[in-house]
């Protein structure tokens, strides 16, 4: 049986089946093992690790432990209080947003690339050569955030890290957009997205692209890339706090797990605890070589059950207001048996967005799409209800075609 259990009740003889972590922070080469010695037990609690899934049908027991089925429905239950809470709505469609948001998704990709490769030779960035790049991507949010986002979740290998730094940026914007945050400060975040990153530039590419979990070697030298990046971006004519800032502190903990500081709560800025939020969102939904990407429904469900240690709990309540419970782009099961591509959320409810319907899960085949407003009773486009998100391999879909049809 499957139970969730504090770190701190972990004993030699028990089965590892889940860190509850994400994936590029716990330092094991499995995700599933035997505890056979203390220096595993104290490897997981140094990481900032709290909660682990054990398996007590392969190992020791803790009696009293909640089943992870439980502990998924508490999750549930305090995300479902969460979901009715007002939301922007998007004020272009998502089929006309779709066009740009592709043109800026392709150039900003490259920008990112071309900062990559002039910080690796030491070559000084030119600030006004990305502005205009970051108020394209704020433009674009301001007309439809679910649309530049949605695209932001496809990488390939050859581009996952330019793309990244795209993603952070984006989500970085809209997310301060949601928290009504002043213009200037917004753009000032976007920025910081757009080149937290900088200092990975300065990591080996045996390193940075390697088809497998790094070495605990390997590990310390990314885990300097903040550092780097602060120390290269500060010589950068113009550069503000905000950037600078969000650069060497994205991977910060508020339990002090972090780094490269092992700053406290108090002593992360609340802009660096959004970066760090959104880093670790468009981080986990993607799909590496060495790692499949979790749903976006899934990963803003893990960030809420760690935001008890890692990040700030307002903060992540207030960043899954901004994209969603059930993100634009994702697939999700209804009710009745249909599959559908999540386009538009509610402006009250987030539980209950819009959703294009496509596919039939009773007859394995697909039907005319047709646009199901959840909010709205039978007989009124409505009558039905989300009952889990869905893995578009699993099916064979892509659900991406069709949203462009809303």
């Amino acid at each position: 049986m499957l139970k969730k259990i504090d770190a701190s009740q972990l004993k030699l003889g028990m089965y590892i089946h889940d860190l509850s972590c994400d994936w590029m922070t716990h330092p094991f080469v499995r995700n599933r093992f035997l505890l056979t010695t203390d220096d595993e037990i104290r490897r997981i609690l140094d990481a900032g690790i709290h909660d682990v899934v054990i398996d007590s049908s392969r190992g020791l027991d803790v009696q009293d432990a909640p089943t992870l089925v439980e502990a998924q429905a508490r999750t549930e239950a305090e995300l479902a209080q969460l979901a009715a809470a007002p939301v922007r709505v998007a004020r272009t469609g998502m089929g006309e947003e779709l066009q740009r948001a592709k043109q800026i998704r392709s150039q900003a990709a490259g920008l990112v690339r071309n900062v990559m490769q002039d910080a690796r030779l030491g070559k000084a960035i030119e600030l006004d050569q990305i502005s205009p790049m970051v108020e394209n991507i704020t433009e674009s949010i301001l007309r439809n955030p679910g649309a530049l986002m949605s695209l932001l979740r496809i990488k390939n290998a050859d581009d996952y890290t330019f793309l990244h730094s795209v993603s952070v940026c984006t989500l970085l914007v809209a997310f301060s957009r949601s928290r009504n945050l002043d213009g200037e400060t917004t753009y000032q975040a976007g920025l910081g997205g757009l080149l937290h990153d900088t200092g990975k530039a300065m990591v080996p590419d045996h390193i940075l692209n390697k088809p497998g979990r790094l070495t605990e070697e390997e590990f310390n030298i990314i885990k300097r890339h903040p550092q780097d990046g602060y120390d290269f971006l500060i010589k950068t004519p113009g550069i503000g706090p905000i950037p600078l800032d969000i650069t060497l502190h994205h991977h910060e903990r508020r339990d002090g797990s972090g780094y490269p500081g092992k700053q406290g709560q108090d002593q992360i800025s609340e802009l660096a605890q959004m970066a760090a939020i959104v880093d670790v969102y468009d981080a986990i939904t993607a799909d590496r070589c060495y790692h499949k990407g979790m749903s976006a429904a899934e990963a803003l469900r893990k960030i809420y059950e760690w935001s008890k240690f890692h990040f700030n709990p307002l903060y992540v309540q207030e960043f899954m207001r901004c994209v969603g419970i059930y993100p634009v782009g994702t697939m999700v099961m209804l009710q009745s048996g249909r599959l559908g591509v999540v386009t538009e959320a509610h402006p009250t409810n987030l539980l209950s967005p819009k959703v294009n319907v496509f596919f039939s899960s009773k007859n394995n085949s697909y039907i005319r799409p047709e646009m199901v407003d959840l909010s709205r009773p039978v007989g009124f486009g409505g009558g039905d209800k989300i009952v889990s998100h869905e893995s578009p391999l699993k099916w064979k879909l892509d659900p991406m075609q069709f949203i462009s049809l809303a």
